[in-house]
């Protein structure tokens, strides 16, 4: 074999690796990019749940790694650190054989063996064996545990819901602009530190003056469930008038219009919101109850409460709720309030209790079962998450502008 020949074939044998990788980050940036249902027989749908899987095993690996930066504080005391091992094995596992088997079935090849490269990361890392010691609690930090913990178990509940009870039953998983919305679902829990930091120190400085020690134990003596229903009301009642606020008021509309921009109602929908109008809101609905002074069980079950109902209520979910509907917030009623049919304008603002739009006068009152669109009158919001976040702050052409 002549010397050029020798050459030639040592170029390709070194240039493999690279066009693997290249092929590896083109299957994966199509994969991400797509919208849709994902067809059977093609191994779309294995591929996707071991693409997610390794990816939050490696974040999973890394928060073990640097707790102190990328865990969550208020949930370091609340759950087991031997459950977590047991669930980043379960995921290792489960993404490192359905990669390996797509490998051998020779289906999605080259993505799945980035895959496979993903767990094999993970496992050298320490995988669900990284020993924890101790470390500083007051650090700066980033909720990596949150949003890897919220994600599978929205993910695991909400879907599985919405397969089993679905408004739209042809609506897919992948559906239109998941994207932008996975993003803003991302840095909602990024930030978390930040938001909270932020919250607490405009709470203490604009209404630590209200509190009143004596009126706050009265309030935590009341018995646990009028106590928890009446935080909520508390929590609805401010959320209400702010909601209101921010569609009456137009500067305050072009923030909670990007909540608006949404045109495809899942579980996913909800995490579209404009990062201050997150904190604004948080801030004026939290007010109340801590002057009020509710005891830490209940705010504890009122977090559970609302987080469930927000993700809940922009659920495709249709059940038969009966005289409840007028009672709380249910999917079918919220989903109203996104809609941009003509009378659902401006209507349907309670996030836990219905009654209190039908008390106030702003419950949608429609002969239709079900609304026909949802987004913002007008279709004007940009794509992107980024885009979104500065949407508020630039100029509106009037109409007959270039």
């Amino acid at each position: 074999m002549s010397n050029g020949k020798k050459r030639a074939i040592a170029r390709r044998v070194a240039a493999a690796p690279v066009a693997r990788a290249g092929a590896v980050v083109d299957e994966t940036r199509e994969l991400l990019g797509k919208s849709g249902e994902l067809k059977p027989g093609k191994a779309m749908v294995s591929t996707a749940i071991a693409l997610s899987l390794g990816v939050l095993a490696l974040l999973a690996v890394a928060a073990f790694h640097y707790p102190e930066y990328l865990t969550t504080p208020q949930l370091r005391a609340k759950y087991s650190v031997d459950v977590l091992r047991q669930l980043l094995l379960g995921a290792l596992l489960i993404s490192g054989g359905l990669s390996l088997a797509n490998v051998i079935l020779n289906r999605q090849r080259n993505l799945n063996i980035g895959v496979f490269a993903i767990v094999m990361l993970a496992v050298a890392l320490g995988g669900s064996r990284v020993p924890v010691g101790n470390f500083p609690d007051h650090t700066p930090y980033i909720g990596l545990d949150w949003f890897i913990l919220d994600l599978l178990g929205s993910t695991l509940i909400f879907v599985v819901i919405e397969k089993l009870f679905p408004l739209y039953k042809g609506q897919t998983i992948f559906r239109f602009e998941w994207q932008t919305d996975m993003k803003h679902f991302a840095v909602n829990h990024f930030i978390v530190g930040l938001a909270l930091l932020v919250v607490n120190f405009l709470l203490h400085r604009a209404f630590g003056w209200l509190v009143n020690s004596d009126f706050q134990q009265f309030v935590r003596d009341i018995w646990f469930v009028p106590q928890l229903l009446l935080c909520i009301l508390v929590a609805d009642l401010a959320q209400y008038w702010t909601h209101r606020a921010y569609h009456e008021i137009p500067f305050f509309w072009r923030f909670h219009s990007v909540h608006h921009s949404v045109k495809t109602m899942d579980w996913l929908a909800g995490s579209r919101q404009h990062m201050l109008e997150l904190i604004t809101t948080r801030v004026l609905v939290l007010a109340p109850l801590y002057v009020l002074g509710f005891s830490e069980a209940v705010m504890n079950a009122y977090i559970i409460v609302v987080g469930f109902q927000a993700v809940f209520n922009h659920a495709n979910v249709h059940l038969p709720w009966g005289p409840l509907k007028y009672v709380i917030v249910t999917p079918d009623f919220h989903h109203w309030h996104h809609a941009s049919d003509d009378e659902a304008i401006d209507k349907n603002y309670a996030a836990h209790y219905a009654f209190l739009d039908y008390l106030f006068g702003t419950a949608v009152k429609s002969t239709k079962k079900f609304p026909e669109k949802y987004g913002v009158v007008g279709d004007y919001m940009p794509d992107g998450f980024v885009r979104q976040q500065l949407f508020p702050f630039r100029r509106t052409k009037k109409p007959g502008e270039a």
